[in-house]
């Protein structure tokens, strides 16, 4: 008995000693913020630079996506794996000379937290690690991560590769909503990564805290037990990022408790701010580019024709008001309650009376400002018209002159920019998929102002369509839709 109480004593000293010195070398932080708005709910020591560990992989995703959307690799882009990239300590197991789809990599680094995959995802964009280190520092700075340094992609230790609680959640929150057709990666608790499953780092968060999908994980002996995550119930979402966790169950602990305090002090009807993209000067290499250039592209020395500088997408505007919503669906209503449903003319007839009379009411400018597109100039004639009398000519003159082309006018280019939309999912009737349509756009009056609605009739029934739109005003379109509980899915060519 007395021995059994000297070993007791001296695992818990050694335990208590283990406790000690790791809090010692990995200072303790924590932020909590209410994602819909950013506003931060709990702090401490915030803005501590401390080693992010793995959580850096959240940054090597974050450029992955973002090269994906600007049409730098494709997600099925074979990846050679590197020798050095294969050698990256704590290795998944990708074998240098093999190759990888982009899918893949990002699978692993996400979800099994693969330091040789996020190696070979920085070779695969920028080139070598050292290129995409400064593409994910000038990245940082766009999105406001004003005290982070990074010196390489997957978080190993390394001299300067620094962070904080603050940075990290604010590059959480830029996951959430600037990639969410990705987000669900982080949810996942097994997933393919091409050479293996793999299973979840997150999982005892994702499998023990209800609401809980994402995001990542982080560890190294310097840094501590980190965890950024994420979770949402409701129209509540919270977002928690501890640094320095003792152990693994402790960082669970801690976290749960978080994010309880997170949904208690979040209030319920909160209006969403959705962030604007990032947008970069340079290449990241201090090489000037065009306003909204891929990265990695140089400026033009010469060119035959002037490039057209596209404007950057305007911010969303915020989320509209309950009793706004409220007023919009009366007035849809009222405006198609008395004609037939099957009469397309009077259909048509009410939708727009309804628009008028919401456009036009002081309450729901004040609420929601009812944005219009810039007027256009009209472009000159390519020839002069020419006048004729028509009483002049005589019937076969008249039947011998060609009929002028049909003129189309439509709201949205038809470009290839424009070849985007969302769909609102298939109703039972015409006049469903008319109602639905003319409701969200009234509700999100800055989101599909230059949008085109559209009634497709298909085998599932009418489906509800905005079209006209760019991949970016889609993907974001949705992305607030969906932050409303309203299904959404986007579409392109």
């Amino acid at each position: 008995m007395f021995v059994q109480r000297c070993y007791t004593a001296l695992l818990g000293a050694v335990l208590l000693f283990g406790v000690v010195t790791t809090s010692q070398a990995a200072p303790y932080a924590a932020m909590v913020m209410d994602a819909r708005n950013s506003e931060v709910l709990h702090s401490r020591n915030a803005d501590t630079r401390l080693h992010p560990a793995s959580l850096t992989k959240m940054m090597t995703l974050y450029i992955a996506f973002e090269a994906v959307r600007l049409g730098e690799i494709d997600l099925d882009t074979e990846v050679t794996i590197s020798r050095d990239a294969a050698r990256t300590e704590y290795a998944f197991g990708f074998r240098a000379g093999s190759q990888v789809r982009l899918r893949h990599l990002i699978r692993a680094a996400a979800v099994r937290s693969s330091n040789d995959g996020a190696a070979a995802i920085a070779e695969a964009i920028s080139g070598s690690e050292a290129a995409f280190a400064r593409r994910m520092n000038r990245t940082a700075v766009a999105l406001g991560m004003t005290r982070t340094t990074f010196r390489n992609p997957h978080g190993l230790t390394e001299s300067g590769h620094l962070s904080t609680a603050r940075d990290m959640t604010i590059l959480g929150r830029r996951l959430i909503y600037d990639y969410p057709q990705y987000y669900n990666i982080f949810s996942r608790m097994t997933t393919d990564a091409g050479i293996a499953q793999v299973r979840n780092t997150n999982r005892v968060i994702l499998s023990t805290y209800r609401g809980a999908d994402g995001i990542k994980t982080g560890y190294t002996r310097a840094a501590g037990y980190n965890l950024v995550a994420s979770a949402q119930r409701g129209q509540e979402r919270v977002i928690v990022t501890v640094f320095g966790g003792r152990s693994s169950p402790w960082r669970a602990q801690r976290v749960r408790e978080l994010l309880d305090m997170g949904f208690e002090r979040a209030p319920s009807n909160v209006a969403i701010r959705t962030p604007s993209l990032p947008t970069y000067t340079d290449d990241g290499n201090g090489v000037p580019q065009p306003f909204g250039a891929p990265p990695g592209q140089r400026a033009v020395s010469t060119s035959m024709r002037p490039l057209m500088r596209p404007r950057p997408d305007a911010a969303p505007e915020p989320a509209p008001d309950p009793e706004l919503l409220a007023a919009i669906s009366n007035a849809v209503g009222e405006a198609l309650g008395e004609v037939e449903q099957d009469d397309d003319e009077a259909v048509n007839a009410a939708i727009a009376a309804a628009s008028n009379a919401v456009a036009t009411n002081p309450e729901a400018t004040r609420v929601m400002p009812v944005q219009r597109p810039e007027p256009q100039a009209r472009a000159a004639p390519d020839a002069a018209v020419e006048t004729v009398e028509v009483a002049a000519l005589t019937p076969q003159q008249v039947s011998a002159r060609p009929a002028p082309a049909p003129e189309v006018v439509t709201r949205a280019s038809s470009n290839g920019s424009r070849l985007y939309g969302v769909s609102l999912g298939p109703q039972p009737s015409h006049y469903a998929a008319e109602r639905l349509l003319l409701s969200t756009a009234l509700a999100e009056l800055g989101t599909f102002d230059s949008a085109l609605r559209r009634v497709v009739n298909g085998n599932r029934g009418y489906d509800a369509r905005f079209a006209g739109m760019t991949e970016d005003q889609a993907s974001r379109a949705c992305a607030r839709l969906s932050a409303r509980n309203v299904p959404c899915e986007p579409f392109g060519p």
